[in-house]
């Protein structure tokens, strides 16, 4: 990742196309789903996409994963069709949005007490575990990196309030790896909301959807600086949502790359801020 921060040009030249999408109302809001969701809703098949409600289930479903509407890789509660724009096209745009990293702790110490098909059954544990949280929290799956899962947090899924839902799932994830007591697999949260980049990126037969920036890095250096069972979040993150910080552990963090300090509250699994 690149320490740079992003331009904060309100629209980036590829944010509408040639082809007039506007990836930017894509990301922030569900406008564009709602013309179709009265069309869909007619047709019996549940489950359903949770944008555009078009079915996964029989009798149409398997029908319209031939043509592009199965589940989407990024988050499975989505279909396919409601992104394939971004993907056809390489486009995005800056938006605001959440960013989430979880990181398993001592990760190399821990690789050297096991074996390495253990230790890989261990990491696909964690992987299927953080996935099922995120996607049920709204978030879009960004990678798997190492020891490493990355998420974001956009209006058009999680809604207005990403950050409370990036928090929610953290907490959640913390707790499914058994940190309110022992636990299976220690892990360090990091989270930070911003404009990012937030789209399709790498050359047309390699083409990735992720986000870039940096508030990215900024929730990347927090998950690497939490200790096993923390939540890391910015103070302007917890700030901006409806949680009380109350008794929270505030921490000054010189993070790498960033010129000054970086102010931040310490959440657990026992105590996450009045939830």
């Amino acid at each position: 990742m690149s320490d740079e921060p992003t331009s904060g040009r309100a629209e980036p030249p590829n944010a509408r196309s040639d082809a007039g999408i506007d990836a930017r109302a894509m990301l922030m809001s569900n406008d564009r789903a709602r013309r179709l969701r009265r069309f869909w809703r007619a047709i019996p098949g549940a489950p359903r996409c949770k944008i555009c409600t078009s079915p996964f289930g029989p009798p149409i479903g398997p029908a319209l994963r031939l043509i592009g509407k199965g589940r989407w890789a990024g988050n499975p509660a989505y279909c396919a069709g409601c992104f394939k724009d971004l993907y056809r096209l390489r486009a995005g745009a800056e938006v605001e949005c959440t960013m989430f990293f979880a990181d398993v702790r001592g990760s190399t110490a821990l690789a050297e007490k096991v074996s390495v098909a253990d230790f890989r059954a261990l990491l696909d544990r964690f992987y299927a575990t953080a996935a099922e949280v995120l996607v049920r929290h709204e978030a879009i799956v960004d990678k798997f990196v190492g020891d490493e899962v990355v998420a974001i947090f956009v209006p058009a899924l999680a809604g207005r309030a990403h950050s409370e839902q990036a928090i929610k799932a953290g907490i959640a994830l913390l707790r499914a790896t058994g940190h309110e007591g022992s636990p299976w697999i220690p892990i360090g949260v990091g989270i930070h909301a911003g404009i990012a980049y937030v789209g399709a990126v790498g050359p047309a037969e390699h083409v990735e959807f992720t986000a870039l920036g940096d508030a990215v890095n900024v929730a990347a250096r927090l998950a690497s600086a939490a200790g096993s069972g923390e939540l890391l979040v910015t103070e302007a993150t917890l700030a901006a949502t409806g949680f009380d910080a109350g008794q929270l552990e505030r921490r000054a963090l010189r993070l790498r790359g960033k010129s000054v300090a970086t102010d931040t509250y310490v959440m657990n699994a026992g105590n996450p801020a009045g939830m």
